[in-house]
């Protein structure tokens, strides 16, 4: 090959002869193929035949073999890399440590108090003059001497550190939550493999390693990696919506349309294909450059955005009505819908913070006022002072300690530990959920698994093994019921038999030999495909060596299989001139279409509707009802001579020879069973969703438990589901699907649309008391749409296509149900944990609200110092979510109900709980503030003047206090009112250690902490005291738990989920998009930016035209396809009426730049958005003024299109028309900008 190249020089004009160098010794350079990549259908067909003669020349070029693929020469890889680079995004990059603390400074409490904090220091260091003169009363009295007021300042130092640690800690949880999430992204992105052939062998390698110039294998359901040429396909359509918005599939062929494009997706068939671009090069990867060129780039444009306010307005709509009213309505209720919205628990947490957080915030203004009321009567009132000027700075400090005391009840007041809280919670569970087979893609979605009351499970590989074998045959007019000794069939039958399976059927299917010795062969591939492989091993016959004489490329036509066709045919040719076709498929489907049928001598029989009707009855319904998968083998001779259409499937796949029907067992896995009776425990029901044959589905249903003898429960199959759900016009009714789904357990032969029709009905339905959350698993590119729409998808690890992947939220590594029933379990706890945190840190919060509230009123000055409060709220949010939030799950979360959607997040028990904790609290702390000092006969520590030592009193208060919450955190454990709160609290070490070190940290501060927190050491007795008062808690907690929640009626539930009203616009707008949010987010960037760098070439194209041809009607001709498929007559009127008339009507459509062709669009933007190549244009200003055209072309049945998916919405406020279309644009501009 290597001669080829050299030689090839000599043909090559000049300038490619130099481009030759620079493409380091390869045929093409790196633009080159980047430009041939852009070039769609005829025009990409014309290019590869100009430049490289055919796509075998462009192989020749880039030194690679169509069929042998590159070698596996390191160097040779390593210069491809470094020639066309690697296969790999850079992604973006993360936030540094420092960027997410100056986040974490953001928080408004902080800030308020760094602001008190450095006001308190600043007049701490100021020492009036005046200092010591009486005229300013009481102030200054006490026993303040020369060192205390020196270490005045430490209060304010001491709430400047504290603050630095909650920022600290907090900067710290996001930077480790982004650090875990891009570790299970780059997780996810390695496993990904690709087949490609390298020395002629198919190798499964890392996509990252795919280089230009490899030959991929391309398969149903796979995303494509890279770019790339087709070099031989069979029936291979390619769903490319997530770059062109055109969501109907594109048919690919050599002959046609040979261009593949990195990020799309294989919908059907299979082939092989040539790597043209790879990485950054590659379609998806030009956008994702378009996306993250840095970050600076985005501020400068997003400031730049902010400027033209029309590139904001940009907006796309799906059109539901003609009038723009309805329309605008929506868009309003959409812009207040949150983007990305909610999961369940979030949307309730938010609203329960908001809550508190008011609550607090008023708190602690009342607390200010009546302290600084308190003291000016007391100053100037009572005492009849007047204000001196010396005296300024003392009162001043005096009210900034008020000040103090009222952000720190705020500070105690808001929650702010809940975020963190979820996150710890959901980060360990995640961590966690990855031990028992569940890799969260979104963190929400492992919560929303706790409220899931309906998993639609398939059959194949989810409840059963997906490790199939065939058991009984039909073969030769007699019903084997296990593999027949090959002797005694006949030689003929077994030879067909024998070439139907190896060669109908995917190549990339075998069987390898066993990992460990005796163990059963390596099934790699389809799973039905490989049992039928299996059965040919047992038959003593190799598959292998009949692949051999017929080899891939040697196949005349392939139909592969699809959910429609449910069977697969291949075509061959025969020595004699003519063809034969092997037909496999679901047995029914194929049986219709067999005229004959072979007999035990290997001759053709009739085979009449009859005898079809007496096999149905005697062979594939017995082996149904075992529960195994009946496949019928079939085939068809084509005489030599006139060649038959191959196109029109119809008559090509009919009267076939039946050869044999054969029984699939795929076993249920040992502990599927168990998993769905815990399923059904804990109030879900299960239902089983599957391609196959309704008794084999009712057999195995039985088998697993999903129905069960004597219940009232309905199994239908596709075809009935969608005659009873369907009304006349064959539209689906709501009402008649809310009658079926309560009772169906089993959906048999349905198609993906019939699942999604499903799981779409279940969680619109409103019959229910609440909303249902549903799970959906699937494994195929089919499944996508279900997935999606479900509230938790569940994809396959092992089985599933890259489809199916991108499409789920969590993806089972092991492909077994049981770990389904782990997810919820877990999903549980994490709402559990949520709950326990909740239940422990209001308790401390309307404790030490109502205690610096009651006691700042009483005593003007709070008996928990700012200081001692920030090390309670550390101990509250920080620790005690670590603690609480980290309980591993139970069994016990499985014996109960699931919350649903609007329970609240605080049940009456947890009320009853922290108000009944929070009784015993204040009792002790009031007590002790306003007796203690008798009891314990030590000085009082109330009203003490301004910088005085501080008290043994209010050390013991302040410990008292901590004690209580540190025994109280075990009380939190439960909430559903257990009586033993110790259960299970040594499997969880980070709890113990967390109260142990609390306790531990607490006496330090006590005996050691001094002026910084306000305390002072304390005796064994008093340790004494506080510590029974703590364990009092505990015995507290029983007689709490003794008291009914049912005869507490005036509890309230607080933490709700949304109102029925709050639910229907973000209903409206989910139902508009079905896609994943996390996914819109990114996608919305892509598409933009799609739409922007199509545009801009659409613009260069338009200008280069209008610049060859004097005419702008001609310009408008030759770019005809800009405007193709607005066929609507409105178009039409509007151009008419536009500043140019009798344009033409375009009926042509080449080109996949013409994103602005799809009929669901309105586009209907009127500010220069991306700035035109040829800036020369927009100067002009005597360019007459643009009109706007209106284009509302016919509203296309066709939902499920990506672009208006992600939540573009690229269509402006037809009201502002008027005005803001008078901006001078040249007419070029206006054209193009308003198509």
């Amino acid at each position: 090959m290597g001669d080829m190249a050299n030689s090839s020089v000599d043909f090559y004009p000049k300038n490619q002869r130099q481009e030759l160098n620079h493409a380091g010794g390869f045929g093409c350079t790196l633009s080159e193929l980047r430009s041939l990549m852009e070039l769609r259908g005829a025009e990409a067909i014309q290019k590869v035949q100009e430049t490289y003669s055919d796509v075998n020349g462009l192989c020749r070029r880039l030194k690679t073999s169509p069929t042998e693929g590159l070698s596996d020469n390191l160097t040779d890889l390593e210069k491809r890399r470094q020639i066309y680079g690697q296969n790999f995004i850079p992604p973006k990059k993360p936030k540094t440590f420092l960027q997410l603390v100056w986040e974490a400074l953001q928080d408004v409490t902080l800030i308020i108090l760094e602001i008190a904090a450095i006001i308190s220091l600043g007049l701490s260091f100021y020492a009036p003059p005046g200092e010591e003169s009486e005229a300013c009363g009481n102030v200054s009295a006490g026993g303040e001497d020369e060192g205390e007021s020196e270490a005045g300042w430490i209060e304010g130092a001491a709430i400047l550190l504290s603050v630095i640690c909650v920022v600290l800690v907090t900067a710290f949880n996001d930077w480790s939550k982004e650090k875990q999430f891009r570790g299970l992204q780059s997780r996810i992105e390695q496993e990904q493999k690709f087949t490609v052939i390298r020395n002629g062998q198919q190798v499964q390698i890392p996509v990252a390693e795919l280089v230009v110039g490899d030959i991929a294998q391309v398969k149903y359901g796979d995303l494509l990696p890279a770019d790339g040429v087709l070099i031989q396909g069979n029936d291979l359509k390619i769903d490319e919506s997530s770059l062109t918005g055109e969501s109907d599939h594109v048919r690919k062929s050599v002959e046609k349309d040979p261009m593949l494009l990195s990020g799309t997706h294989v919908m059907e068939g299979s082939g092989r294909m040539v790597v043209t671009a790879v990485g950054v090069n590659s379609q998806t990867g030009i956008i994702f450059t378009l996306l993250g060129a840095g970050g600076e780039e985005e501020e400068k444009k997003d400031k730049k955005a902010k400027k033209q306010d029309g590139a904001v307005a940009m907006e796309m709509q799906p059109l539901k009505s003609a009038e723009g009213g309805e329309m605008e309505e929506r868009e309003k209720k959409k812009a207040s819908v949150p983007k990305k919205e909610k999961s369940v628990l979030q949307g309730k947490l938010t609203k329960l913070a908001v809550q508190i957080g008011k609550a607090g915030l008023v708190m602690s203004a009342i607390t200010v006022i009546i302290l600084v009321l308190y003291f000016v009567i007391q100053t100037f009132v009572i005492d009849r002072r007047t204000w001196i000027t010396e005296c300024t700075p003392v009162y001043v400090q005096y009210f900034v300690k008020f000040f103090i005391i009222g952000v720190t009840v705020l500070v105690v007041a808001v929650p702010e530990g809940l975020p963190l809280a979820v996150t710890i919670s959901l980060a360990y569970s995640v961590k966690k959920m990855m031990k028992d087979n569940n890799l969260v893609r979104h963190l929400d979605a492992c919560e929303t698994m706790g409220n899931a009351t309906a998993i639609c499970s398939d059959k194949t590989g989810t409840l059963t093994t997906n490790r199939m074998t065939v058991v009984q045959c039909y073969l030769g007019d007699n019903h084997y019921k296990e593999t027949p000794d090959p002797s005694n069939l006949n030689p003929k039958t077994l030879d067909l038999l024998v070439h139907a399976i190896a060669v109908n059927s995917a190549y990339t299917t075998k069987l390898l030999p066993p990992e460990k010795e005796g163990g059963l062969p390596r099934q790699v591939g389809n799973k039905t495909e490989c049992s039928l492989l299996g059965f040919v091993v047992e038959l003593r016959r190799d598959y292998q060596a009949v692949r051999d004489q017929m080899p891939e490329e040697k196949l005349y036509k392939v139909y592969t299989f699809n959910s429609v066709r449910k069977s697969m045919s291949t075509v061959t040719c025969m020595p004699d001139g003519g063809y034969r076709l092997f037909s496999k498929g679901a047995s029914e489907i194929v049986l219709k279409k067999c005229t004959n049928i072979l007999n035990s001598n290997g001759e053709l029989r009739s085979f009449r509707p009859r005898d079809r009707d007496e096999m149905v009855k005697k062979v594939i319904e017995p082996m149904a009802c075992d529960g195994l998968r009946t496949i019928c083998i079939a085939y068809r001779d084509f005489p030599a001579g006139k060649e038959p259409e191959w196109d029109n499937e119809n008559e090509i796949v009919i009267d076939l020879t039946c050869i044999a029907v054969v029984g699939i067992e795929d076993p249920v896995r040992p502990e599927v069973p168990e998993a769905i009776r815990k399923c059904q425990r804990a109030g879900i029901t299960v239902r089983m969703v599957t391609g196959d044959n309704i008794n084999t589905a009712r057999a195995i249903a039985a088998k697993c438990g999903i129905i069960q003898p004597g219940e009232d429960f309905l199994c239908l199959e596709g075809k009935e589901f969608n005659r009873r759900i369907r009304n006349e016009k064959g539209e689906i009714e709501q009402e008649r699907l809310d009658k079926i789904w309560p009772k169906l357990r089993v959906l048999a032969r349905s198609s993906p649309t019939d699942k999604h029709t499903l799981v779409k009905g279940i969680i619109d339905s409103t019959t229910g008391e609440q909303r249902q959350v549903v799970a959906v698993t699937g494994d195929g590119t089919n499944d996508g749409p279900a997935l999606k729409k479900a509230d938790v998808g569940f994809a396959m690890g092992i089985a599933g296509t890259d489809v199916a992947k991108e499409a789920s939220d969590i993806i089972l590594t092991d492909d077994n149900f049981s770990s389904i029933v782990r997810a919820v379990m877990w999903g549980r706890n994490v709402y559990d944990s949520i709950s326990k945190f909740l239940q422990f840190q209001l308790t401390v919060n309307v404790v030490a609200v109502i205690v610096a509230f009651t006691g700042a009123c009483i005593t003007q000055d709070s008996p928990l110092k700012a200081v001692q409060m920030l090390w309670v709220n550390l101990i509250m949010d920080t620790f005690a979510s670590l603690a609480l939030a980290t309980e591993p799950p139970t069994e016990s979360l499985l014996l109960r109900k699931p919350y649903g959607r609007n329970k609240p997040l605080i049940s009456r028990t947890m009320m009853k709980n922290i108000l009944g904790h929070a009784v015993y609290q204040l009792t002790i702390i009031f007590t002790l503030l306003f007796v203690g000092e008798v009891f314990f006969d030590i000085d009082s520590g109330r009203n003490a003047p301004l910088h005085s030592p501080s008290s043994e009193h209010y050390t013991i208060i302040f410990n008292t206090f901590v004690m209580m919450q540190l025994f109280n955190e075990i009380n939190a454990r439960k909430i559903h009112g257990e009586r033993n709160v110790f259960d299970g609290i040594f499997g969880n070490p980070i709890f113990c250690s967390i109260v142990l070190g609390t306790f531990g940290i607490q006496i330090v501060i006590v005996q050691f902490g001094g002026k910084p927190f306000s305390c002072s050491p304390l005796n064994a007795e008093q340790w004494l005291w506080c510590l029974f008062v703590g364990i009092g808690e505990l015995v507290w907690g029983q007689v709490i738990a003794s008291i009914p929640t049912s005869q507490l009626k005036c509890l309230k539930e607080a933490g709700h989920g949304p109102g029925k009203d709050e639910i229907t616009d973000e209903e409206m707008a989910e139902d508009e998009e079905e896609i994943d949010h996390a996914e819109r987010e990114l996608r919305r960037g892509q598409i933009l930016w799609f739409r922007g760098l199509n545009r801009i070439q659409t613009q260069m194209e338009v200008v280069s035209t209008f610049k060859r041809s004097g005419s702008f009607q001609g310009a408008v001709r030759r770019r005809s396809s800009v405007l193709s498929q607005l066929h609507d007559i409105r178009v039409v009127k509007a151009f008419r009426s536009s500043l140019y008339e009798g344009l033409e009507k375009p009926d042509t459509k080449t080109s996949i730049h013409n994103f602005m062709t799809t009929p669901e669009f309105l586009i209907n933007d009127y500010i220069h958005n991306i700035p035109l190549i040829d800036d020369t244009d927009v100067e002009e200003s005597e360019a007459p003024p643009r009109r706007r055209f209106g284009a509302s072309p016919p509203q296309s049945p066709n939902k499920n299109n990506n672009a208006i998916d992600s939540g573009i919405y690229l269509s402006t406020d037809a009201s502002k028309t008027p005005t803001s279309s008078s901006s001078p644009v040249s007419p070029l501009h206006s054209m193009e900008t308003s198509l």
